[in-house]
């Protein structure tokens, strides 16, 4: 009897257990009924993974086919002179030799006829300019103009055929993570594909110039600057100029100028023999939450006006400190990159939507740009402009801003000449000379080098 009711209870605990069990992880919401509510998002059985991420998911063979014969090599020639010590000591002798240093890079032809974009610091300097293309044929290159500022420089060859060019895409509709193609001329290996995805968009580099890349990890190297970034389907949308790295060599980075920036400079330089900058007249910075926070606001995207340029489009449209522009026409601003990429694609007197916060309420009103302030500089009575296309092909140059006009008489004398240098500083352009100036204190004394009308460089102190 004694074992019987051992037995008994062994098997009423067993079924205890086994109910308890079944209870606990199956039925309902057991934790492992299909019911349970979970933190953790499963795949459904059926989910196939469809993200073409593979190389092999994609042709690139026809980008590359079209690009290849649309990129050419660019070989730069300058001279400078070599001073000999012991010539000048023993003899008195002050003549240089003149002697050849040789640069080269890569261009990419945007027209039939012949008419090619390429990095300004792949011709800068340039006494002579020698152009290959893909198939052997060698030409020589007149410069047609450049644009320091952004990095940009249009050639032309006169070839005796219509040639294989490139067409433009929208730089805008790039979409990070696309796979993109870099052609160009690496270490001088002629017509080298690469391949890589769109790494970002609107990078701001803090360079002088251009604050709107193109991040791509396509391999870049030198020699590849002026060459293409093309999509899968061959269009052009941007123009490789610079590798971040410590060593000068590709380490995964590159970055390319927007090929709608690159359009709107060529379509500049072609009709107005220079490029024409549109300002929207305001001045602040990108927002985050550090900086929402300081300034007691919760928005944490988007650009903040701390000030508005006097008699600017913007103080006419009626933007006022404290405005927080979202978007320029279609184009969503969240970055000071992504402001000045914009606007750098647009002119004086174009007119733009501009949408934007203010006191919490969604607003936008229609502005119209104003010419860069920086396009002329006035300077105790001198009128400063940048230097036009056929100034800087006449003397060579690559540098320096012309004296417009001259309103003070005692410096007469000095209308139409290029201004060099400003106290020993070399003046790249306007807006150069404008920097060093406004530094200068009242009655203080200023030596300015310049270039006359026969290419004669004359000193002054004023």
């Amino acid at each position: 009897m004694k074992r019987f009711s051992s037995l008994f209870l062994v098997s009423l605990l067993s079924g205890a257990t086994t109910l308890g069990a079944y209870k606990l992880f199956m039925e309902n919401d057991g934790l492992l009924s299909d019911n349970k509510k979970s933190i953790v998002t499963s795949a459904p059985v059926n989910y196939t993974r469809n993200v073409g991420l593979g190389a092999e998911t994609v042709d690139f063979t026809a980008a590359a086919e079209n690009a290849v014969h649309t990129v050419v090599h660019v070989k730069n020639v300058s001279y400078r002179s070599v001073s000999n010590p012991m010539m000048e000591y023993f003899y008195g002798y002050k003549g240089g030799q003149q002697q050849a240093q040789v640069g080269t890079g890569s261009g990419v032809i945007i027209s039939e006829d012949g008419y090619i974009v390429t990095n300004n610091h792949v011709i800068q300097d340039a006494s002579e300019l020698e152009v290959t293309l893909n198939n052997k044929q060698t030409y020589k290159a007149k410069l047609v103009g450049t644009d320091s500022k952004m990095d940009i420089a249009l050639l032309k060859i006169d070839s005796d055929g219509k040639l294989p060019y490139a067409t433009f895409g929208d730089s805008d509709g790039v979409k990070v993570g696309e796979w993109v193609l870099a052609v160009g001329n690496p270490y001088n290996l002629t017509s080298t594909v690469t391949a890589g995805i769109v790494s970002a968009k609107a990078r701001n580099l803090d360079q002088k110039g251009i604050q709107s890349f193109i991040q791509t990890d396509a391999a870049v190297n030198p020699g590849n600057s002026g060459g293409a970034l093309v999509n899968t389907r061959g269009e052009l949308i941007g123009i490789n100029t610079m590798i971040s790295s410590m060593t000068g060599s590709y380490v995964g980075y590159s970055f390319a100028v927007p090929s709608n920036i690159t359009r709107k400079i060529i379509e500049d330089i072609m009709e107005y023999g220079n490029v024409q900058r549109g300002i929207l007249g305001v001045e602040g910075g990108e927002l985050n939450s550090a900086a929402s926070k300081e300034l007691g606001i919760s928005e944490t995207q988007g650009f903040y006006i701390n000030n508005v340029v006097k008699n600017s489009g913007a103080e006419k449209a009626g933007l006022t400190k404290g405005d927080i522009i979202i978007r320029l026409d279609n184009t969503a601003i969240a970055t000071f990159a992504d402001l000045s990429g914009f606007v750098n694609t647009k002119r004086p007197d174009d007119i733009i939507k501009v949408s934007f916060i203010r006191n919490g309420k969604a607003m936008e009103t229609p502005v119209k740009l104003g010419k860069n302030e920086f396009a002329s500089y006035e300077f105790n009575g001198l009128q400063l402009e940048n230097l036009n296309t056929g100034d800087k092909q006449r003397f060579k140059l690559s540098n320096g801003v012309k004296i417009k006009d001259v309103a003070n008489p005692s410096y007469r004398e000095l209308a139409g000449k290029i201004i060099l240098t400003i106290d020993n500083v070399k003046i790249k352009d306007v807006e150069t000379a404008s920097e060093v100036l406004s530094k200068k204190q009242t009655g203080e004394m200023t030596r300015i080098e310049v270039l006359n009308n026969n290419g004669q460089v004359e000193r002054y102190i004023f």
